[in-house]
């Protein structure tokens, strides 16, 4: 029996995907790459992902193991060149959860998406890692723990856990069942997994850990603006645990994480200057001197907003009029459109998306009044979110502060404050969108998310002419307060992107930044030391998503 035959007799052949047009979706990366596979699975619970993965093991086929498939460097799907059948087994499939403790903690299986989980927790008062951002893009719970995404809530720290239930195949290649949730569910791996999707245990009174459900100490961390090292990043070998920062290199079958009270009554202070630095300073006397630490606090530059506000008033409207959860369906759906409107080849690529961005223009300008105002005014825009004594903190101190430095803020309405932050977050797909709307005279475009050092000051980029010439447009973004910043550019026609990203990267070097923050290495970059050597230590034979981080896709590593 071939492996294809063994996998439709576990899942059903429905369930599995071998047709090259409706596996494009989910061997295709959501900015860049796509690569060949045998097949794409849907396993429906963790006895079948189980199953699945002991067919895959014996048959010697590479495993992608796949959540929501953001993918943004192309750390989740196939590469090229592999010496080995590859197949993408997804989790989209398995996507419950179950809280524990009294909603204390959660349990969150390979298809858990952020938006659920923080919909199960709202009538508990309570919040996941990350509230906004992510979830906007429909992105998992374990692909966020996998590659220790940060997210905007700057208490928080990167998703992490030490706590997990995960296969792995060792040194011996022979395939195990890890149970390091904590929790007594049975010796076998059948028993295990059967026991956990049951709840054959007592939800309420498990055992406390002795391990961490999130990064400890993660505000002193922050809080240092001396430090001449970043606050976070994704290769940080204090954030390398198991599952946590694997990038695949395991099979994730559920996390077991830590849930945080939700944050009390809440203030936005809409913040705009010309110079950088005014910014910088506030950041310094927040961090060091502030009792109480902000929420968020979101950077926009004036270029980023001006192309979000045509390009991306669709996806606000979307977003602000449905909310999050009919993402996936639209996803689907347009996906879906995209692969029947293929076989047309006098149609265009990306027709979903260019007919969204042109009806987005028949409806009026999204954002408030102030916004605008500020914008026209300032190059530099910072969005922060004060709670509780902070939103006091906060008041006193920039009115003070403003008295003698350049700028000048508002304390926004919720209107203001939610159309400030979708405005914020429908960025990270502005270059997409406008490379998509202009495909016929724009080629590329190149992200980096970037993680400065703490005590960077001055740290807007500054790029010489000859770099400069190159982009068409710059789109600067981030997580201001621990200096986490994303920067998209968009590239001039006939520009190489791999020859100016390694010229930007140079630069950065330089700066004693280091990239990519909180997204995979992916294929897009090198691994660092640490980040390799957890990947071999996880995956001794190179199974599970070989390649990535630009390491060897042979089995056992070959020389690498």
């Amino acid at each position: 029996m071939s492996t294809v035959e063994e996998l439709n007799t576990v899942v059903g052949k429905k369930h599995v995907i071998t047709n090259k047009a409706k596996s494009l979706r989910f061997r295709k990366g959501y900015r860049s790459g796509k690569g060949d596979a045998l097949a794409v699975v849907f396993p429906a619970n963790l006895v079948e992902l189980w199953q699945v993965l002991t067919i895959l093991h014996r048959h010697d086929i590479i495993i992608i193991m796949q959540a929501s498939n953001t993918s943004l460097t192309e750390g989740s799907i196939p590469a090229e060149g592999y010496d080995r059948e590859v197949v993408v087994v997804s989790g989209h499939r398995i996507k419950s959860l179950q809280l524990i403790n009294h909603g204390e903690q959660v349990l969150a299986f390979p298809g858990t998406t952020l938006f659920k989980l923080e919909n199960a927790l709202k009538p508990i008062n309570r919040e996941p890692h990350s509230v906004i951002g992510s979830s906007t893009l429909g992105a998992s719970v374990v692909g966020g723990v996998s590659n220790n995404s940060g997210g905007a809530l700057i208490r928080r720290g990167p998703a992490y856990t030490e706590l997990s239930l995960y296969a792995r195949i060792d040194e011996n290649d022979e395939l195990h069942l890890v149970n390091h949730l904590g929790i007594d569910l049975g010796t076998t791996p059948e028993e295990i997994l059967t026991n956990l999707e049951q709840r054959n245990f007592d939800v309420d009174n498990v055992k406390k850990a002795e391990h961490y459900g999130h990064i400890p100490n993660y505000q002193a961390r922050v809080r240092d603006v001396e430090a001449d090292t970043p606050a976070r990043y994704n290769a940080d070998p204090h954030q390398l645990y198991e599952v946590s920062g694997s990038a695949g290199k395991v099979a994730t079958f559920a996390v077991r994480l830590d849930t945080f009270p939700k944050d009390g009554a809440s203030q936005v202070f809409y913040i705009g200057t010309n110079h950088p630095n005014v910014l910088e300073d506030l950041r310094r006397h927040i961090m060091k001197n502030f009792k109480n630490l902000p929420i968020s606090g979101e950077y926009m530059h004036s270029e980023a907003y001006t192309l979000a506000k045509k390009y991306g008033k669709d996806s606000l409207i979307v977003i602000d009029r449905l909310g999050t959860d009919f993402l996936p369906y639209l996803f689907s759906l347009k996906a879906t459109a995209e692969r029947i409107l293929g076989h047309f080849h006098f149609i265009k690529p990306y027709l979903p998306d260019r007919v969204l961005q042109k009806l987005g223009m028949i409806f009026p300008n999204q954002l408030p009044k102030r916004l605008e105002e500020f914008h026209e005014k300032y190059e530099h825009y910072l969005i922060l979110k004060m709670e509780g004594d902070g939103i006091q903190e906060a008041r006193e101190y920039l009115k003070t502060y403003f008295q003698t430095a350049e700028g000048d803020y508002f304390e926004a309405t919720a209107k203001e404050t939610k159309r400030a932050e979708l405005h914020r977050y429908v960025t990270a797909g502005i270059a997409i969108r406008y490379q998509e709307v202009f495909q016929d005279t724009i080629t590329d475009i190149l992200p980096i998310d970037v993680a400065l050092r703490r005590n960077e000051y001055d740290w807007f980029e500054k790029l010489p002419k000859e770099i400069e010439d190159k982009i068409e447009h710059k789109l600067y973004y981030g997580h201001f307060l621990d200096h986490v910043m994303h920067q998209d550019y968009i590239l001039k026609p006939g520009v190489d992107p791999h020859e100016l990203k390694e010229e930007m990267l140079k630069l950065l070097d330089k700066r004693g930044a280091i990239y990519p923050a909180e997204h995979n290495v992916g294929h897009l970059y090198k691994a660092a030391p640490a980040l390799v050597a957890h990947y071999k230590k996880n995956d001794p034979t190179n199974s599970f998503n070989p390649g990535v981080g630009k390491t060897t896709i042979e089995k056992y590593w070959g020389e690498y």
